[in-house]
């Protein structure tokens, strides 16, 4: 757990060794308690649990407060949790010792042992049920004006305390123990007042502590999101412990509850200073609130539906007890499935699900195109996360932006990956007014951020297919122009003298043979020229090899003129002999450019090539084991060039890697799309000549 930062030196200091000693011996005079407790006599053991929340408080909170107090001396939130802690102790092991005494027949030391069991009692009300939670989880109470409350339950505490010790002995008829142990401070006078006394002292008591959880809640409605997720774990924890402790003394097998509840105290008010974010509050609140719902409403049917069947079906226990399992079965489902949506929406609002907004941006996506459906992502991912504004921007060649709202100065980014391949930043601003934000914000990004991802990919993906088109348009125009010149300056001007030389041949053919012999010789080395001159302009529009090899022995070819140092391997799988030729010329373009990196980038000493034709697609992976990608790194105009290539003919092609752990290039060609594009029949390397 990261504590906050405290002005505090931390080392020995009296603070930090006065908590320590609270933390050993609260827990130690709680054990010792239980042991004395467990020892008395049968006549002397109290009728009710010896295990109170008291015994939870007292090895609970002087170890939290002195954990929190070594980090932060300070803090009197953990003071307040150490002397409560001791204080309720100190209540225990003094009733068990003025138990113990009495039981050996010294009344006498018994009475004065009440005193600081009754102090220690009212020490750990006051600051663990009232100060505590007035104070949680800033230090300091929500306004002056709840000092009112403090007032009141100390005045209530001190009055039931005063009454537990000068009431009159009551009658042995009614005592619950062998002897009466006397108070030696008693009033007879306050004898027909004392269960006024009582009656308003614990009301006044109750009435305390629930405008202390309430404060909590107050706190909540009014604080910034990142404050009701600090507030949320105190005011569960005590309203559970309230709850419960008001219910058991009604019901007593529900006091039980309220033990768990005062344990857990401590470990809220820890998590709410320290802003510990491991688990989410609102989880917890929703199980809780969810659980709570299922108990009470399947048992009332299990029980409703069981009284039931017994009337209708007297005599038929069995049946009875079936029929009450039947429909308690059959509400179960369903009602969890309501209970989560209520709570989801008392929580969030009405997106508080994150499968909601899902199904809201698949259908965004499928009504616009990739631009549209990017605006459609960051509007969705602002009204799920509740927050001031988010943006995506798409990596690529020219990036794209894209904000709804304002995401600030300083927003959290979160990576878009598409299998394994940066596509994009998603960058959050602050919260906004919203419950619970910061945990909700986790659900909704861990669902949401796969489809960010997706429409990411298909952005890039639009951008490089508009960009590839207008590449061919104006390498075609450039090719066109290319052609132009070397056929008009190059091979049409040496055809011309061709022709010119032709002609002074045949004038002297008669005249001078020699002279016409060595014209001719010329000649043919000019044609040998022009042959040569053809042979470039063919080479550059198709490589040779696919039409003399095929495109599994073309591969080949390209990795046996690899570097000496790195063995390839060439896996064919499927016929690769009808694929269509602008197929081949792309996939043999994107191997060899990729064998080009690994040769001069890699340092690797294996790759592997590996062509699998399906039913409808071309894939093509080339891997190797060298020192793989950098982590900041721009795509060059080699990895340019092959996602280029795929995206002319509908393909895509992804390059991933981490550093030290080799390169994976994975390219994936339609083939329906391109099977009906006309291609040059393969010639024979003898018609080359």
């Amino acid at each position: 757990m990261t504590m906050p930062q405290s002005s505090d030196d931390v080392g020995v200091t009296p603070a930090r060794v006065v908590a320590v000693v609270m933390a050993v011996v609260s827990p130690a005079l709680a054990v010792t308690a239980l042991v004395i407790w467990a020892r008395l006599p049968e006549a002397w053991t109290p009728a009710g649990a010896t295990v109170t929340p008291q015994s939870a408080v007292s090895l609970t909170f002087p170890a939290v407060g002195a954990f929190l107090i070594y980090h932060r001396p300070r803090l009197n939130m953990a003071w307040l949790m150490s002397v409560g802690g001791l204080g309720g102790a100190i209540s225990d092991v003094s009733q068990a010792l003025m138990l113990r005494a009495a039981a050996d027949g010294e009344l006498v030391l018994a009475s004065w042992l009440k005193f600081p069991g009754q102090a220690g009692w009212a020490v750990c009300g006051f600051t663990l049920t009232m100060l505590l939670p007035l104070w949680s989880p800033v230090g300091r109470l929500p306004s002056p004006r709840w000092r009112l409350v403090l007032v009141l339950g100390g005045a209530a505490l001190t009055v039931a305390s005063l009454r537990a010790l000068l009431r009159p002995d009551p009658p042995l008829e009614v005592y619950p123990f062998p002897a009466v142990i006397p108070n030696v401070l008693q009033l007879p006078a306050i004898a027909p007042y004392d269960r006024l006394i009582f009656t308003l002292a614990w009301t006044f008591i109750y009435t305390a502590m629930v405008l202390s959880a309430l404060s909590l809640a107050l706190r909540l409605k009014r604080a910034d999101p990142i404050g009701r997720r600090q507030i949320g774990w105190p005011l569960l924890a005590f309203t559970g412990y309230i709850v419960f402790l008001i219910l058991g003394q009604f019901v007593p097998v529900l006091a039980w509850p309220a033990i768990i509840w005062a344990g857990l105290i401590p470990v809220a008010v820890a998590f709410a200073v320290t802003r510990y974010r491991l688990y989410g509050i609102d989880t917890v609140i929703s199980r809780t609130f969810v659980a709570a719902g299922l108990l009470i409403v399947i048992s009332a049917v299990y029980f409703g539906v069981g009284a039931l069947s017994s009337l209708v079906l007297s005599g038929y226990d069995q049946l009875a007890g079936l029929a009450s399992a039947l429909f308690a079965g059959a509400f179960f489902q369903p009602l969890r499935r309501l209970l989560q949506r209520l709570v989801d929406h008392l929580l969030y609002g009405r997106v508080g699900d994150p499968r909601v907004l899902a199904e809201r941006l698949t259908q965004a996506v499928r009504r616009g195109d990739p631009a549209e459906a990017l605006t459609s992502v960051v509007s969705v991912l602002r009204d799920g996360l509740a927050v001031e504004g988010v943006a995506v921007e798409v990596t690529d060649g020219e990036p794209r932006y894209v904000e709804n709202g304002r995401v600030g100065e300083d927003p959290r980014e979160v990576p878009l990956v598409w299998h394994g391949e940066m596509v994009g930043r998603l960058l959050v601003g602050p919260p906004g007014p919203r419950r619970f934000p910061a945990a909700h914000n986790e659900r909704v990004l861990s669902t949401l951020t796969p489809y960010a991802a997706d429409v990411a990919h298909a952005v890039r993906m639009a951008a490089d297919l508009q960009r590839s088109r207008e590449r061919i348009l104006s390498t075609r125009e450039e090719e066109r122009r290319r052609l132009r010149r070397d056929l008009h300056d190059g091979l049409g001007q040496t055809l011309s003298a061709m022709a010119m030389t032709i002609n002074i041949a045949r004038s002297r053919l008669k005249k001078s043979p020699e002279s016409a012999d060595a014209l001719l010789r010329d000649l043919r080395s000019g044609m040998d020229a022009v042959a040569g001159d053809i042979r470039e302009l063919v080479y550059g529009l198709r490589p040779p090899a696919l039409d003399d090899l095929g495109l599994a022995r073309a591969v080949r070819a390209l990795a046996g003129q690899s570097s000496p140092g790195t063995e390839i391997e060439v896996a064919v799988d499927g016929d690769l002999s009808d694929l269509p030729a602008a197929v081949e010329v792309a996939v043999y373009r994107i191997v060899q450019e990729a064998l080009t990196n690994i040769r001069r980038h890699a340092d690797a000493t294996r790759a592997d090539i590996v062509l699998q034709r399906e039913r409808s697609v071309l894939r093509v992976l080339i891997s190797d084991d060298g020192r793989g990608l950098p982590e900041e790194r721009r795509a060059g105009v080699g990895l340019s060039s092959m996602r280029e290539r795929a995206a002319e003919l509908g393909g895509i092609c992804v390059v991933s890697g981490v550093p030290d752990a080799g390169t994976r290039v994975e390219v994936m060609l339609p083939l329906l799309a391109t099977a009906v594009e006309p291609r040059t029949e393969r010639l024979d390397p003898l018609d080359r000549r």
